[in-house]
């Protein structure tokens, strides 16, 4: 997935707990319930009968502030998950945390998962996992969700993520390969300067691009985070001549550029986003399908529209559990982190210890979450991580287009690989 969702770190001081038992199509609700069943033992720890295997978890997510625009969902994801791994005689309680986009809210909702709902893992997909990685490693948490915010997930060996392990300092020629593939010829990258990710990853889609031999006319990896400012950034990607955009960014502010782009006259090739397939553009109201037509989106995850049996499984388990319309990014994640739990939970047996699931983590290098990424697979082990962008460095690539998503010949996916001796660094 995603390479582009940024590290948000915005004021607040909110926790919400979201209980199990809830939720829908609609967001989570800040007045659910928390998990109406306790942790069965100190430290989350699981306890078998007859075959069944029960155990608590916390999850971790953006609910509310800045860096919510692509979070919310996750526990709805999870809700899937918990509901299909039951089928393997897995019962999974959990408590959901908002960091509400604060890095202190994210430390203290972890330090409360751990200290008093004494839970076995975490499940995080969070722009501020960061705030509480060193507290959940100090503690031997094992955490399963979405690296979607710092470098915590290839360094740390109690953390596994779902979507891979991309060291954005690094550089793949998968994006670059895109660009060529649909004709662009001159690109503008954007990302924020208070994300090290997303400057870094605006900076290695650039130079991606141009080892394809797509000029890269705009850069500006230093964009105000939660700016609504677009105009300056569009002119100046006018005068450039560009034909392609890529926005390391929250959504709807790639969606102002691109907006703004097309009114100044910009015929855009390749307006490309990491973020905003499926639920994520469609929930957005007629205004957000208008602004999104042509313009592509990435997914490590198969689209729905491959129909394959994983795909069917996946929205089977969505439906179950009362979630309808096109899955979001969120709840892929969500499905996966708990589809991941359940692998690692196969491989320590009966009452696992916490380190002896992170032993079992660190060993599985094939990890293809439900089948959702096909022929292709993650890897948890250390020594593999920070080695690909997307399961096997591959990405989905669909166009929108009336309201429909449509999947990109040549791209389906578009593979590609780390390209040797090419580096960036993060705007400070």
């Amino acid at each position: 997935m995603s390479k582009n969702v940024i590290a948000a770190v915005a004021a607040g001081a909110v926790m919400l707990m979201v209980g199990a038992g809830c939720g829908s199509s609609s967001k989570p609700s800040s007045t659910s319930p928390t998990s109406s069943a306790s942790s069965t033992s100190q430290g989350g720890g699981s306890s078998s009968s007859g075959g069944n295997k029960t155990i608590t978890v916390g999850v971790l997510t953006d609910l509310t502030g800045l860096a919510s625009t692509n979070s919310t969902t996750f526990p709805l994801g999870v809700k899937a998950g918990v509901a299909m791994a039951a089928k393997e005689g897995y019962t999974i309680k959990y408590d959901v945390v908002d960091t509400a986009s604060s890095p202190s809210t994210a430390l203290s909702g972890a330090q409360k998962l751990v200290e008093q709902d004494h839970v076995f893992a975490v499940l995080a997909s969070s722009a501020l996992t960061f705030a509480a990685a060193p507290y959940l490693a100090s503690h031997g948490i094992p955490v399963v969700g979405a690296a979607i915010d710092s470098t915590e997930w290839i360094t740390d060996r109690n953390m596994f993520s779902v979507i891979g392990t991309e060291d954005y300092t690094k550089v793949y020629s998968q994006f670059g390969l895109f660009f060529k593939l649909v004709g662009a010829t001159n690109l503008g990258s954007v990302g924020y300067s208070i994300s090290p990710s997303s400057s870094a990853s605006a900076k290695s889609t650039a130079v991606s691009a141009q080892q394809a031999g797509v000029k890269v006319g705009y850069l500006n990896a230093s964009f105000p985070f939660g700016s609504t400012n677009v105009g300056p950034a569009v002119l100046a990607m006018k005068a450039a001549g560009i034909d392609a955009f890529s926005g390391s960014i929250e959504t709807n502010t790639e969606f102002a550029m691109i907006s703004g782009l097309r009114q100044q006259g910009v015929h855009l090739k390749a307006p490309l986003l990491a973020t905003g397939y499926g639920g994520d553009l469609t929930s957005g109201g007629p205004g957000a399908e208008q602004a999104a037509q042509g313009v592509y989106f990435l997914t490590a995850f198969q689209p729905v529209e491959l129909n394959t049996a994983a795909t069917k499984q996946f929205q089977s388990a969505l439906a179950n559990v009362g979630i309808t319309g096109p899955p979001t990014f969120a709840e892929y994640q969500g499905y996966a982190s708990v589809d991941a739990l359940v692998q690692g939970l196969k491989l320590t047996g009966s009452n696992p210890t916490q380190s002896a699931f992170i032993d079992a983590m660190l060993g599985i290098t094939n990890y293809n979450a439900a089948g959702l990424y096909g022929d292709h697979s993650v890897s948890f082990a250390l020594d593999q991580r920070g080695q690909a962008s997307g399961p096997d460095n591959c990405y989905y690539v669909v166009q929108y287009s009336g309201s429909t998503f449509h999947l990109v010949s040549g791209a389906d996916p578009i593979c590609g690989a780390v390209i040797p001796g090419k580096t960036v660094t993060p705007s400070s």
